[in-house]
């Protein structure tokens, strides 16, 4: 079974001193907004192959330097619909399945996710409606699905460890079938900044 599926990266366009906050304390809030701007650049550059359509929603508007690099590697730009994070995800998830038998949705804050690790998660959507991508903190690296339920979005505490449980608990009540893959990092805190090393990403 081949699937069409499109591959949608969820970002904050790089503002000093309003992204990667928590990171403003080591790097200061223009080494922080760099390092944002590093990572979606690190992203649009490796992922995306094998893909239907891909595109890059920004919180905040056009960013020329963005545009280009994404234009440059087959992504499209597009502001994201207006809403909680919860909304906004279940409104992409809608968008994407008018035009794809699936979606997968990421952020820009993982930067271990690896095109083989997109292709597993493209595997496993031929057999389940969902696919779960997890993060060492309790949340979720990726989310893959076959179909849309707002029950996956909404009231949902974003940015804490129960994401990933109370994730997993609905698509049990629902009745999905879904594949988790294995666990990966993101970068969000300064304990995380030495990890990025080991990849070749010099902060500070």
């Amino acid at each position: 079974m081949s699937l069409a599926v499109s591959l949608h990266m969820l970002a904050r366009a790089p503002r000093p001193g309003q992204v990667k906050t928590r990171l403003i304390p080591a790097l200061g809030p223009e080494g922080a907004c760099d390092l944002q701007r590093r990572l979606v650049e690190r992203a649009l550059s490796r992922l995306g192959d094998g893909f239907s359509q891909r595109f890059l929603w920004l919180d905040d508007g056009p960013d020329t330097a963005l545009q280009a690099l994404a234009e440059q590697h087959g992504w499209t730009v597009v502001e994201q619909p207006a809403g909680d994070l919860g909304e906004r995800m279940r409104c992409i998830t809608a968008l994407g399945l008018v035009e794809s038998d699936a979606v997968m949705l990421i952020g820009n804050d993982c930067p271990a996710l690896s095109a083989d690790y997109l292709m597993q998660a493209r595997a496993a959507l031929v057999d389940t409606p969902a696919v779960l991508g997890p993060a060492e903190d309790g949340g979720y690296v990726l989310l893959g699905l076959r179909q849309n339920d707002s029950r996956l979005f909404s009231n949902m505490p974003w940015g804490t460890d129960e994401v990933l449980r109370l994730t997993q608990a609905r698509l049990a009540e629902m009745e999905w079938r879904y594949q988790l893959l294995p666990v990966l990092w993101d970068v969000d805190r300064p304990e995380d900044l030495p990890r990025l090393a080991s990849l070749g990403i010099q902060v500070g």
